[in-house]
């Protein structure tokens, strides 16, 4: 693929930019089908003259659809976005940024898709479908999936499909946090297990919980029934938060948020706040999957983007407790440039 592009650059340089921009925009119809010419402008930098000619050869090659609701593509619009997936990637230098990345944490698979999750909301939905590529690639066999709350995991669950001949099982990874109903972790297994067809555990415990709390509810038999479904899951899929901002959402004492803002906590995931060197710098007490039960799951999925995001994901995996990383380009090339 490589010494192909490279070939076509030389012979024909214009080439490559007009597939790049055509394919671009096919890609956005898909993503937010049925869309108008008005709005599909609105979310690229191209002119509106430009986008009417495109929309007029992508009609007339049959790729996509044109209904009073909106702009459709067609099964053979699909099959060439299918087709050109690579191209894009290739072209993109998307795959540099994984190679970088793997040898940056030591980490088995990178996945990174175009975009900014921080300001174009379609790239949320790509790492939603990149991790549900992922899943079909490496679920073999019945499985138990627990997951985290938030709207990265919320975007896997708008996407994900039925897996062939294999029956999954979904839990939370932990309680809610009081945040949107739609980003809770319980109501995303649900989700993922009708799209799936397969089945859940809900898990209706606060996120966090005080001291005594948590010692008197930790020893109820429904709950130790759970708790051991999380912590003997296959796979597990999270996200990471800004450790402040997820700080703000639990309505952290100010001690506490003193202490995070003073020891310079950057991200949080399960429970756990951790600084710029990896290191844990606060811990919530909080029901669901440790930090320490990571060791016995055999995939664990890390999925954030962002530029926003990059210090959180740098400071989280330097724990290396993920085999895998599912990211944006953005963030991608931030987390790579405050290396340098």
């Amino acid at each position: 693929m490589k010494n192909l592009l490279q070939a076509q650059k030389l012979i024909y340089p214009d080439l490559l930019e007009v597939m790049k921009k055509r394919y671009d925009i096919l890609y956005l119809i898909s993503v937010h089908e049925p869309i108008g010419r008005r709005v599909l402008i609105e979310k690229t930098t191209f002119t509106e003259r430009f986008i009417r000619n495109e929309i007029e050869l992508l009609q007339n090659q049959q790729l996509i659809e044109m209904t009073t609701k909106g702009m459709y593509v067609t099964e053979t619009g699909k099959q060439i976005i299918e087709a050109l997936f690579e191209f894009n990637h290739e072209l993109a230098h998307l795959t540099q940024l994984e190679t970088e990345l793997k040898k940056k944490f030591k980490i088995g698979h990178v996945y990174v898709v175009p975009g900014n999750c921080d300001d174009q909301s379609h790239t949320k939905l790509e790492l939603g479908r990149a991790t549900v590529k992922l899943l079909k690639d490496i679920i073999h066999d019945d499985v138990t999936i627990a997951v985290t709350g938030g709207s990265t995991m919320a975007a896997v669950a708008k996407v994900i499909g039925p897996f062939e001949k294999h029956e999954c099982f979904f839990v939370p990874a932990r309680g809610g946090i009081g945040e949107k109903v739609e980003n809770q972790a319980n109501t995303i297994i649900a989700k993922m297990a009708e799209g799936t067809k397969g089945n859940y555990e809900l898990f209706h415990i606060p996120d966090p919980l005080n001291e005594s709390l948590y010692y008197s509810l930790i020893n109820e038999s429904s709950i130790a029934h759970t708790l051991s479904l999380i912590r003997g899951a296959d796979i597990v899929i999270h996200g990471i938060g800004d450790a402040i901002t997820l700080a703000k959402r639990r309505k952290t004492s100010t001690e506490t948020m003193k202490k995070l803002i003073e020891e310079e906590a950057v991200s949080e995931a399960f429970g756990y706040y951790f600084d710029k060197q990896g290191e844990i710098v606060h811990k919530v007490w909080t029901l669901g999957m440790q930090l320490d039960d990571l060791v016995n799951v055999g995939h664990v999925v890390t999925v954030a983007g962002g530029e926003s995001k990059a210090s959180a994901i740098t400071s989280f995996l330097k724990q290396k407790k993920s085999d895998v990383l599912i990211t944006d380009e953005a963030a991608a090339k931030k987390i790579i440039e405050n290396d340098k």
